[in-house]
């Protein structure tokens, strides 16, 4: 799954962004798994993923209006 940009999570609907945000999440697991079994040598990915993530709930709480005082 490609990195999602601000621009293209502030343009999704709710729906596909929570979506998105379950893919990424499984592919961070994945990731994480495929590192600690040796695997994979992949830690600037998982870094990349580990960001977007909290790109899209940062986006998400200011578009929401989730805002907490």
């Amino acid at each position: 799954m490609a990195i999602l940009r601000p621009k293209d999570i502030r343009e999704m609907p709710e729906k596909e962004l929570a979506g998105k945000l379950v893919e990424l999440k499984k592919e961070m697991m994945k990731l994480k798994l495929q590192t600690a079994t040796g695997a994979s040598k992949d830690a600037g990915r998982i870094k990349a993923i580990r960001r977007t993530i909290a790109r899209v709930y940062t986006l998400k709480n200011i578009v929401g209006g989730n805002k907490k005082v």
